[in-house]
């Protein structure tokens, strides 16, 4: 299934509302699993985002949907990058004319 890094920055809501995050995550979660979108990690970071998500799932529009009902509940804003693994990588170069 291909992979998705989500990268996603706080509103000024989403951080007044920081406390909230667990259970904010595990709703997100549970929508993910209604659009086929499987959140595999989770991770608090540095610089420029605050949040980045690694999510599988089978196609762009399953994680479009995703983001678009998180984004709208006003808490985070979202980047979505695909992402290919090495495997892949050494795969597609190899495929190279």
């Amino acid at each position: 299934m291909p992979t998705f890094i989500l990268a996603m920055n706080w509103t000024d809501q989403g951080i007044r509302t920081v406390k909230d995050w667990p259970k904010r995550n595990a709703a997100a979660r549970e929508l993910g699993k209604k659009l086929n979108v499987d959140i595999k990690q989770v991770f608090l970071t540095s610089g420029e985002s605050d949040v980045l998500a690694i999510v599988e799932a089978p196609g762009d529009d399953n994680v479009a949907k995703f983001c678009m009902a998180i984004g709208g509940h006003g808490n985070v804003r979202t980047r979505t990058m695909r992402a290919w693994s090495e495997a892949e990588l050494v795969k597609m170069v190899g495929e190279l004319p």
